[in-house]
């Protein structure tokens, strides 16, 4: 069931499932954000975090672009408005969000916009899709975490191009950066960004939970400290599961290698 901000600017569709799409829906400014924007969209991934019944979230934007920043217009009261409130965060309420966040990117994803690409899990971008960085460009200080996560998955070296030029990043390149997972086709976007939805959901969802978390968490991590966090989080897990439960699991696997399936992926 679709449900939405009074303007219709953050759509939240629930399907049956356990796919849930949140749509960037001001096509005509290309999805730019405004305060209230913002709010409604950390509400909305608050809320479908605490919805047993969603599994993956997809996020995309409509029209010609996924999300072209900061309304200019609105930029006082965005950067100067309640910054550390965490419950207005829409990128802190995707970091907190437990389910897998898929960002299907169409067109522009600049500044702002690509800081909420970079707090999504997994991306799939249209071929001609693009990610600028324009903070230098335009006086603006980064504060959704686009001057540290981008160097941590592409490198300090090409991040530094990539924010310090304002140049392009685009969808092609990021794959091969490892950045972007995959390009498609602008017609097929949010159908393969529904295969990968669908890929998650064929597996224990219990483990996806957790296996997102202990990726994410280790990241903020050195190498010694997340190998420790692994481990902790591993004994916890094994400590906590009875006879019957490791005789079920040991039951799954059996009959799942007795058959042969294999990932489109």
């Amino acid at each position: 069931m679709a449900q939405s901000s009074p303007e219709n600017l953050i759509l939240v569709d629930r399907e049956p499932d356990g796919i849930a799409f949140v749509t960037i829906n001001r096509p005509k400014s290309l999805n730019s954000l405004t305060r209230p924007m913002i709010v409604d969209l950390a509400r909305a991934f608050k809320a479908l975090d605490r919805d047993d019944s969603v599994r993956v979230i997809i996020l995309s934007g409509s029209g010609r672009a996924f999300c072209s920043g900061v309304d200019l217009k609105a930029a006082e009261d965005v950067f100067k408005g309640d910054v550390k409130d965490i419950e207005a965060d829409c990128v802190a309420q995707m970091e907190l969000c437990r389910k897998p966040i898929i960002g299907a990117i169409n067109g522009f994803a600049v500044t702002a916009g690509f800081e909420i690409a970079l707090a999504c899990d997994i991306l799939v971008a249209a071929k001609g899709a693009k990610f600028l960085d324009s903070h230098a460009r335009f006086g603006i200080f980064p504060s959704w975490g686009l001057s540290q996560k981008l160097s941590r998955i592409i490198g300090p070296n090409k991040a530094r191009e990539v924010s310090l030029t304002a140049t392009p990043l685009t969808a092609e390149v990021a794959e091969k950066l490892g950045f972007v997972n995959h390009v498609v086709e602008e017609g097929q976007l949010l159908k393969k960004a529904r295969e990968v939805a669908e890929a998650i959901l064929r597996n224990n969802q219990d483990m996806v939970l957790r296996y997102k978390s202990i990726i994410n968490d280790g990241l903020k991590l050195d190498l010694g400290h997340a190998l420790s966090l692994e481990k902790e989080r591993g004994h916890a897990y094994y400590n906590g599961m009875t006879k019957d439960q490791f005789k079920k699991m040991q039951e799954f696997i059996a009959g799942r290698s007795s058959k042969t399936r294999s990932s489109k992926l």
